[in-house]
């Protein structure tokens, strides 16, 4: 049976698991190098064309910065929330996800969910073009493209669709890793 988080019992151990683990320096320093890896995948996917003329030398590299969240123009202020909780969600799940393969001995087989909330968080989150681009492409194999102008909020709805894939990644991981330790202190919530 697939268990979502839906009392606050399951948000608190989520938590609890992500700041042990976190709490660990290894662990913290992998999770942001994914998070800001994550952050810059999604930001130059956005603008390959200005991305390969910054390579080529055409354009100076002091331009790129202004491509992030709240640095430039690039975002709106829920959209550039959304892709920097979903960047860091990413680096949450990859450092829950090495922590658990590796400390449990596990194959990164195992962890197939993680894996897929954080290729869903890369495709959504980057771009809504993107997002809705991969989409109109399938869906024109049914003959039913026309369908994205209906999207309320403009192809956010992906990003968001990342973010609850993430959500729900971080939360299986967490159960599947409840009654084991994590630095010496047991995750397993009993109240």
């Amino acid at each position: 049976m697939i268990s979502l988080p839906t009392r606050g019992d399951d948000w608190r151990l989520m938590g609890r698991t992500a700041r042990l683990v976190l709490g660990v320096p290894t662990y913290a320093l992998g999770g942001l190098v994914a998070a800001a890896l994550a952050l810059t995948g999604f930001v130059l996917s956005q603008n390959l064309a200005l991305t390969s003329d910054v390579v080529a030398g055409r354009v100076p590299a002091s331009v790129v910065p202004q491509l992030y969240p709240f640095v430039g123009t690039s975002y709106g202020p829920l959209t550039g929330s959304v892709v920097v909780l979903v960047s860091l969600l990413v680096g949450v799940d990859v450092a829950l996800v090495a922590y658990h393969v590796r400390e449990h001995r596990l194959s990164a087989g195992g962890s197939g969910g993680s894996v897929v909330g954080v290729l869903l968080g890369t495709l959504g989150a980057g771009c809504a073009a993107c997002g809705s681009a991969v989409l109109a492409g399938l869906l024109s194999l049914v003959g039913a493209a026309g369908v994205l102008t209906l999207l309320p909020l403009d192809g956010l709805e992906f990003a968001l669709l990342a973010l609850a894939a993430l959500v729900l990644s971080i939360h299986w991981l967490a159960d599947g890793m409840r009654g084991g330790e994590i630095r010496g202190c047991p995750v397993d919530l009993k109240e």
